[in-house]
């Protein structure tokens, strides 16, 4: 199996001290507690596929979603920056041959790497597996496995999941991202409205509706901005 690993997460809790909860002070505290955790991973995936290339992906900048409309996005997000990330994000980019992008998010790069090495004939869907604790990929027709310590779970998104997945989050927004241009209207209802199995312009037909219903004249312009912060970037 080839291994698209998002390791944003990872570098980050690698700065993070849990005993005394706070920021390591050094950068070899964090660059021990990185490696542990990826052996621990390793170890977590070879119990169910076996590893053929692992393509490790982090520290995107310029993110272009911070752009569009009121430029809100993530703007709910206030945590503090660890002094010792970048240094970090450093070490990972020289010593596991770390892929940053620039203009788009790590999430963007994965699932580009993912989709245009599915467009190659030596590789199928079944070659690649996803790692990562972001949801957002969920709406890909991917292997996925979550390796937060609360989950750990292997999910094999096929493509009417995808769809379904992706339009879902249209409707019921992203929360964590601060993305919700149809607010009151959650999973519940989207279960009742979408029909699973319906094609990409059914899915398209109804959300367009509801932002219709919501924006008047305004909603072709809400929507394509909803959709591009929340559409995943392959090309």
């Amino acid at each position: 199996m080839n291994i698209l690993f998002d390791a944003d997460s990872m570098i980050y809790a690698s700065c993070y001290d849990t005993e005394i909860k706070d920021f390591y002070s050094f950068i070899d505290q964090a660059i021990d507690k990185y490696e542990e955790q990826m052996n621990d991973l390793c170890r977590e995936i070879e119990e169910f596929t076996s590893i053929d290339t692992f393509s490790t992906f982090h520290g995107s900048r310029g993110n272009f979603r911070k752009y569009i409309g009121n430029r809100s996005y993530k703007a709910n997000r206030k945590g503090d920056r660890p002094e010792i990330i970048d240094q970090l994000h450093d070490f990972v980019r020289l010593e596991y041959d770390g892929i940053s992008g620039y203009g788009v998010e790590t999430d963007d790069m994965v699932a580009r790497y993912w989709y245009h090495n599915l467009g190659f004939k030596e590789r199928t869907r079944e070659d690649l597996l996803i790692v990562a604790i972001d949801k957002d990929y969920k709406q890909l027709p991917c292997w996925l496995y979550n390796y937060h310590y609360k989950h750990k779970t292997l999910l094999d998104i096929s493509y009417d999941d995808a769809r379904y997945n992706f339009y879902e989050q249209m409707v019921s927004g992203d929360q964590a991202d601060n993305v919700n241009y149809l607010y009151g209207k959650g999973k519940a209802f989207c279960k009742k409205y979408f029909v699973r199995g319906e094609s990409e312009y059914q899915y398209k037909r109804k959300t367009f509706q509801l932002f219709k219903d919501r924006y008047k004249g305004k909603a072709r312009e809400k929507y394509i901005e909803c959709y591009n912060l929340l559409r995943l970037k392959v090309d």
